[in-house]
C-alpha cells in the first residue's frame, strides 16, 4: 500500500513551539517524533509499505530524520494549504490502495494495525463519533455514507481523524479533482475539500470508519501533545 504524509504546514496554532521545527518533529520520547512513530508503526504492520512525505516548513529536519521514504517538497507552503501539497504528490495517486495521512496525527499501535494498514475496496475517511462537539474538521453522515465534511458544521456525527483511504478508482478521481481545483486557483483549500466537491457535484460515494473505540489524537495544542506522549509512552 502507498501512504502519503502531508507535513508541509507551519503549525501556527502551536507557535512558538513550531518556529524552529515542524509540528511532526515534536518529540514523544527521547528518540521518537510524531512522524517517526507513525512511519514505524506502518512499517510494522505493512512490510511492503511505500511511504511518501510531502514537506514544507523546516523540511530538512524531517528529511534528515527518516530513511527509505520518498520526499516531495511544497515550496509554497506559506501561501498554500494541504491541497497544494497533495498536488505536488499527485503522481502517487495511482496505487491500488492509497492512504492520505495528516502529519500531526498520533494513533495507537492497534488502530494502525486494525484500520490504517488494512486494504480497502472503497473510499473512506476515519472519524471519531465520540467527538460530536468542539471538533476541528467534522463529518456529517447519512447511513454508511459521508454527506459533508467541514469546519463550519453546527451539527455533525464525528470529527475527522486525519486519515483518508482510497482504492485506485477513487484515488485517480481524487487526482483529477485536485488538479482541477489547483488549476482554478483553489490552492488555499484543505485537500479534503476536493472530496466534498466530488460528493456534491458527482454524487461521489465516500464512506467512513468510526474509530471511537481506539486511542488517537491530532496535535493542535499542548494538551494534545501531552495526549500524544501518553499514547506513545503507554506502548513503549
Amino acid at each position: 500500500m502507498k501512504y502519503i504524509f502531508l507535513v508541509a504546514g507551519k503549525g501556527s496554532r502551536l507557535t512558538p513551539l513550531t518556529s524552529d521545527m515542524p509540528k511532526s518533529m515534536f518529540k514523544l520520547g527521547q528518540e521518537t517524533t510524531l512522524i517517526a512513530r507513525m512511519v514505524n508503526l506502518i512499517r510494522r504492520h505493512d512490510r511492503d509499505a511505500d511511504i511518501v512525505v510531502v514537506t514544507g516548513h523546516k523540511h530538512r529536519s524531517i528529511e534528515q530524520s527518516l530513511t527509505d521514504v520518498t520526499f516531495i517538497n511544497n515550496p509554497f507552503y506559506e501561501v498554500t494549504n494541504s491541497i497544494a501539497s497533495l498536488w505536488f504528490a499527485r503522481k502517487h495517486l495511482d496505487a491500488e490502495n492509497v492512504v492520505l495521512i495528516d502529519g500531526d496525527i498520533v494513533m495507537s499501535d492497534k488502530l494502525v494495525g486494525d484500520v490504517v494498514c488494512k486494504e480497502t475496496g472503497r473510499p473512506l475517511v476515519l472519524l471519531d463519533s465520540s467527538i460530536s462537539q468542539d471538533g476541528d474538521y467534522n463529518v456529517q453522515i447519512a447511513g454508511e455514507r459521508v454527506l459533508v465534511m467541514s469546519k463550519e458544521l453546527d451539527h455533525y456525527y464525528g470529527e475527522y481523524a486525519g486519515v483518508t483511504k482510497l482504492d485506485r478508482k477513487s484515488a485517480l478521481a481524487m487526482r483529477e479533482e485536485v488538479d482541477n481545483m489547483v488549476d482554478s486557483g483553489y490552492y488555499d483549500q484543505w485537500y479534503e475539500n476536493a472530496l466534498v466537491q466530488m460528493i456534491f457535484r458527482d454524487d461521489f460515494e465516500l464512506f467512513y470508519t468510526d474509530i471511537s473505540a481506539y486511542d488517537w489524537t491530532e496535535v493542535d495544542s499542548v494538551s494534545d501533545l501531552i495526549h500524544a506522549k501518553n499514547i506513545h509512552m503507554g506502548e513503549a
